[in-house]
C-alpha cells in the first residue's frame, strides 16, 4: 500500500467508512493508465486524458468560473486529480461541496498515487457515489473526462448529466421564432381548429392494460405474439408510435391508436391506405399533408414546448408530455387514458442485435449502427451500443415513470436498455 493511499485512507475511513469499503473493492488494476507530460503532467485512462497536462490549476479555475460563485452549495461529478475541488474550496462563502464519484476504480487509483487529503479533510466536503442519488443535483460541474470514463454503476447518472449539459444545444432547433416553425404552425392552423381534442380520449381506458409500441429492434421478437393477441376479443389497447406503424401493418397488426409529433414524419412512415378506423394523435408540427391524407379520426394536442405558447392561447387543446421522443407522449397518452398497467415494446433506446430499428433498414431513421459511439446497459447488465440522444430519451422516460407510481410499467425485452422503474413482462421475457 502506497504512502499516499494510507494518508487518504485514514481520512476516508474516518469520514465515509462505507464509501471507503466500496473503494477497497474497486478494480483499479485493470485500468489502462499512462503518464502524460507537458509543462506539467496528468494521467491518460483508456485513451482519455484526465486533466490538462500543462496547467491543471488554471484548467480547474476555468471550470470553477462556470459555477455560480454565490451558491452556498455546489456539486462536482467526477473526482479527477482533486484540482477542481481544491479551487472551489478556496471560496469562503461555500458551505458545502458534494463530490460525486463517477468511476470508483479510477478514484481508487488516484488515491494510491496522489495526496487528496487537503480536500477530503475539509469539513465542507461530502463524498458519495453518483448513482447513490437517483437524480442529478444542481448547480454542478461534471468533469468532461469522467463523463467518458463513468463506470457501469454510475452510467445512468452520467447520461442525465450529459443530457443536462447539452440541453441548450438540443433545444436550438425549437426556436419559437424560427421561420420554418412559424410557417409549419400556420399551415396546420385550420386542421387544428377543426380537429378533435386529445382530451376526448382521456379516461377511456380506466384500469386497463395498454401496450405502447416503439420501433426498437426488439419489437421484431414479438410480431407473431402481438398478432395473436390483437385478434383476441379481450385484449390490451395497442398504441403505436409513428415509425412503428408501418412495420406493424406489414405484419398484419392494426394498432388502436397512432401517435406522431415529428415534423419529419411523411406518408412513407404513415401510409394512409390502411388507416381507416385508426385514430391519429398528433401535434401541430406534424406535416399537414400527412394529416389530411389520414383516413381515421385525428386528435390534436400540444406539448409544453414554447413553440406552442401562442397557439395554446388561441385554440384550447390538452397537452401530452414530450421528452424528445415520440414514445414519451405515447406513454403519457396511455396514462391519461387511465391505464393501470403499461407494457413497452421496442422501447430499446439502443441498437441490440446490431440494428437501429425494427422494420427499417440501417440508417433509414437516423444514424447507422456503425456511427454509434455510446453505450447503455441492457436488461442483462451488458453494454449495448446506442447514440447520445437515445440516452437522453431514456432518462426522460425514467423520470416520467418515477413520477407515476400509480401505474405499473413493464418492459417486453431484455435486449434493449434497462429502464429504471420497470419490471419485465414475463409473458414476453424469459
Amino acid at each position: 500500500m502506497s504512502e499516499s493511499f494510507q494518508q487518504n485512507a485514514e481520512v476516508l475511513q474516518a469520514r465515509w467508512p462505507e464509501v471507503f469499503s466500496r473503494l477497497l473493492a474497486e478494480d483499479s488494476e485493470s485500468l489502462q493508465v499512462e503518464l502524460v507530460e507537458g509543462l506539467g503532467s496528468t494521467l491518460r485512462i483508456a485513451g482519455i486524458q484526465l486533466t490538462s497536462r500543462h496547467d491543471r490549476t488554471a484548467e480547474a479555475r476555468l471550470q470553477a468560473a462556470s459555477l455560480p460563485p454565490e451558491s452556498p452549495m455546489l456539486h462536482v461529478y467526477g473526482t479527477g486529480l482533486g484540482d477542481l475541488q481544491q479551487v472551489l474550496l478556496e471560496n469562503p462563502e461555500l458551505r458545502r461541496l458534494q463530490v460525486h464519484i463517477l468511476n470508483g476504480g479510477l478514484f481508487a487509483l488516484v488515491l494510491s498515487l496522489l495526496d487528496q487529503t487537503p480536500w477530503l479533510s475539509d469539513p465542507r466536503v461530502e463524498l458519495s457515489y453518483a448513482a447513490d442519488c437517483r437524480e442529478i443535483q444542481l448547480p454542478f460541474f461534471a468533469l468532461p473526462s469522467e463523463l467518458e470514463l463513468a463506470d457501469e454503476f454510475n452510467a445512468r447518472i452520467r447520461d442525465r448529466l450529459v443530457s443536462e449539459v447539452h440541453l441548450s444545444f438540443n433545444n436550438r432547433e425549437f426556436d419559437p421564432q424560427s421561420p420554418q416553425i412559424l410557417q409549419r404552425l400556420q399551415d396546420s392552423l385550420e386542421l387544428l381548429r377543426s380537429g378533435r381534442d386529445i382530451a376526448e380520449l382521456f379516461g377511456s381506458q380506466a384500469g386497463q392494460e395498454v401496450y405502447v409500441i416503439g420501433t426498437g429492434p426488439s419489437l421484431e421478437q414479438h410480431f407473431e405474439k402481438l398478432l395473436a393477441i390483437r385478434e383476441q376479443v379481450q385484449r390490451p389497447l395497442f398504441i403505436s408510435v409513428d415509425t412503428a406503424y408501418r412495420p406493424l401493418i406489414e405484419h398484419g397488426i392494426k394498432p388502436d391508436l397512432v401517435v406522431s409529433i415529428d415534423k419529419g414524419i411523411t406518408a412513407r412512415h404513415l401510409p394512409p391506405s390502411d388507416s381507416d378506423s385508426i385514430p391519429l394523435v398528433y401535434m401541430p408540427m406534424s406535416d399537414p399533408e400527412v394529416l389530411v391524407a389520414w383516413k381515421g379520426l385525428r386528435y390534436a394536442g400540444y406539448s409544453a414546448s414554447p413553440i406552442y405558447a401562442a397557439l395554446r392561447q388561441q385554440i384550447a387543446k390538452a397537452q401530452l408530455y414530450v421528452g424528445g421522443s415520440v414514445l414519451h407522449p405515447a406513454v403519457d397518452l396511455a396514462v391519461k387514458m387511465g391505464a393501470a398497467r403499461i407494457t413497452l415494446f421496442g422501447a430499446d433506446f439502443a441498437f441490440p442485435m446490431n440494428k437501429t430499428h425494427a422494420g427499417w433498414n440501417d440508417g433509414d431513421l437516423g444514424p447507422g449502427v456503425n456511427l454509434a459511439r455510446h453505450w447503455v446497459l441492457d436488461g442483462h447488465g451488458q453494454r449495448v451500443k446506442t447514440q447520445l440522444n437515445f440516452r437522453r430519451y431514456l432518462g426522460e422516460l425514467e423520470r416520467y415513470i418515477a413520477g407515476h407510481p400509480e401505474v405499473r410499467f413493464l418492459n417486453s425485452s431484455r435486449a434493449g436498455a434497462m429502464i429504471a422503474g420497470t419490471a419485465f413482462n414475463l409473458e414476453f421475457v424469459q
